[in-house]
Parts: structure tokens; sequence; C-alpha cells
């Protein structure tokens, strides 16, 4: 078992048939609201990859004090964006990203997050490895999402 940082295959397809709206715009659809997003905390006991298609409880923490099945709700702090690289040539990505996410006065231990689109039926956007064990013991348990910017952002297409 184990658990594999990576952006979920599905989570591509899902992109290029309008399925996962970031924004309050969506040209793709006919309603313009943002899907809810949720982060949800495994154990080394998990087994998620990019071949994850959709929230599990599988191997999802439990026991642990102030954690919910399911995890938390996420807030979009950069709505996809786009830059190009200098004076108009070279690579241009496509990004956005979360704000960071919080558990207080927790006490469990976590290996990875999966990322995943409540709106959607619970569909993977990304798996997060923590590269180990991490364990809180009356503490916060704080995911720290990387910079906002088009070469250290959560989600990034180049």
């Amino acid at each position: 078992m184990a658990i594999s940082q990576a952006m979920c295959t599905s989570f591509k397809v899902d992109i290029l048939s309008g399925g996962q709206n970031f924004n309050t715009t969506n040209i793709a659809r006919s309603a313009n609201t943002q899907d809810v997003f949720k982060i949800a905390l495994y154990t080394s006991s998990a087994t998620l990859d990019a071949t994850t298609t959709a929230y599990t409880t599988s191997g999802e923490v439990t026991g642990g004090v102030n954690y919910t099945a399911g995890g938390n709700t996420l807030t979009v702090a950069q709505i996809p964006t786009s830059t190009t690289g200098a004076g108009g040539s070279g690579t241009t990505t496509a990004w956005m990203n979360f704000n960071n996410v919080v558990w207080t006065s927790t006490s469990f231990s976590a290996a990875g997050a999966m990322i995943y689109n409540f709106t959607q039926g619970n569909r993977c956007v990304a798996i997060l490895s923590f590269g180990g064990t991490v364990t809180t013991t009356s503490g916060n348990f704080t995911v720290v999402m990387p910079t906002s910017n088009n070469t250290n952002a959560i989600l990034r297409i180049a």
C-alpha cells in the first residue's frame, strides 16, 4: 500500500470535458457556481495514486480527535489563471490554488491527502503524499499549499 503524489488521470479527462469548475463562471455549464472541493486525510494503509477516481474511506484517518470522515472544505485562493513566458514566448502555464487548510486541536496521524470535487460526485482531483507519516497531538494539523504562481501552485497545466 502506498500513497503516490499525482494529478488524478480521471481529473485530466474531467478538465477536457468541462466537468470541474474552480471559478464562478464556466462556459461549459449553464450554472455559474464554483464547485465545492474538499481535502481528506489518509494513513499509510491507503492506496492512492493517479488511477484513483473518487473519494474513498478506505485508509482514511479514523479515530482521531477533531477529524471527520470526508475531511475539510477547501477555499480557492487563486481562480484559474495563466501566464506566458518572457516577452510572450516560451511556455504558457495555467494554474489555480487553494488556501492552506487547518484542522484545529487535533490528535491523529496522516501520510497523505486527497483533493476531490464534492459537487461532482466526489471525483478525485489530486493525491498528495506527505513523504511519511505526520502526527499531531493536541495541536493543529495544517496542509500548506504551495505558492500560487505558474511554477508552484497545487494544480498547473503547462
